[in-house]
């Protein structure tokens, strides 16, 4: 059925048949109109009695909704800054380790020679090489840096080119390099490959949804992380021989930050969540923090993972 405009009285009216306490319709009016109703309303499945009759839970109110809309918003934006510490990080250490060891000249570093030469891989090597050339083309000229060395050089050196390559594009990069760049780049970072591959599609992700200020709580990829000695040590349940939580979830997130951030911007990192989870704490009274952790994949004693 087609979808048609619903001014902001329709809507108030709308959630309020499905059950939800308005108790300031005013500024019910001036949240929908400033931050949409779409994506507000994006938030109601945990204030909902269940995903077939839509209807809102006895004593479930418009702010506990947009308080759940707020947290998501904190949360993107903690996530978002230290992703974008370690992208940095991941270009410098990956356009460091390609420049020292095959050239400057980015006819050099880009020779399909360097990468790996695994068969079932051949096809995927050109394409990323020809993806980053298509990046370089399309967004170089919006960088000046760039235009300065094809001006005056004739060349983009690798540090210059990762600064317009995407996060994404830089991870897909990793899974083609030699398995000793690999882990070369890994052991900056202090993990191995096997973490290191497994983590990048994950943050690539969230990256993603993070920049376009998607849903990240309770966001789930469809790949998940190796199994690491935190989900043991934090007693993570195990349900059809898989971790229930820290798998493919925003806590999967956490634990990467664990490994790739520096102490201090982890302990940092976790304690900004901690606020804000009780901060939303404070003020949901409908529903149980302990339902909002579990919805998130977060483990009760998350906190623990600071200091193991």
């Amino acid at each position: 059925m087609e979808k048609q405009f619903k001014s902001l009285d329709e809507q108030i009216s709308i959630l309020k048949e499905k059950g939800l306490i308005i108790e300031d319709e005013e500024f019910a009016k001036e949240i929908l109109l400033r931050e949409n109703y779409f994506f507000i309303n994006g938030y109601r499945t945990l204030l909902m009695n269940s995903y077939q009759d839509k209807t809102f839970i006895l004593g479930a109110t418009f702010k506990e909704l947009y308080s759940i809309f707020l947290f998501d918003r904190y949360i993107r934006n903690i996530l978002f800054k230290n992703l974008m510490v370690i992208e940095n990080q991941l270009k410098s250490v990956v356009s460091y380790q390609l420049s020292r060891k095959y050239g400057y000249r980015d006819k050099d570093y880009l020779n399909v020679k360097n990468f790996t030469k695994e068969k079932f891989k051949n096809r995927r090597v050109k394409d990323i090489i020809e993806k980053m050339k298509r990046q370089v083309r399309n967004n170089g000229a919006h960088h000046m840096a760039t235009q300065h060395y094809i001006t005056n050089y004739g060349y983009i050196p690798m540090w210059v080119m990762v600064k317009v390559l995407s996060f994404g594009i830089v991870c897909e990069l990793y899974s083609i390099l030699k398995n000793e760049d690999q882990v070369s780049v890994a052991d900056m970072f202090g993990v191995n490959t096997n973490y290191m591959e497994s983590f990048l599609p994950i943050l690539s992700n969230y990256r993603n949804l993070c920049a376009h200020e998607d849903i990240v709580y309770d966001h789930r990829t469809e790949k998940g992380i190796v199994n690491t000695p935190y989900h043991q040590k934090l007693h993570i349940p195990i349900m059809d021989d898989e971790y229930i939580y820290g798998k493919n979830d925003i806590f999967s997130v956490f634990i990467i930050f664990k490994y790739l951030l520096r102490k201090d911007d982890f302990r940092m990192m976790m304690r900004e969540v901690n606020y804000e989870i009780d901060r939303l704490d404070g003020v949901i009274n409908s529903v149980p923090i302990n339902k909002i952790l579990d919805r998130m994949g977060i483990p009760d004693n998350y906190m623990d993972l600071v200091d193991m």
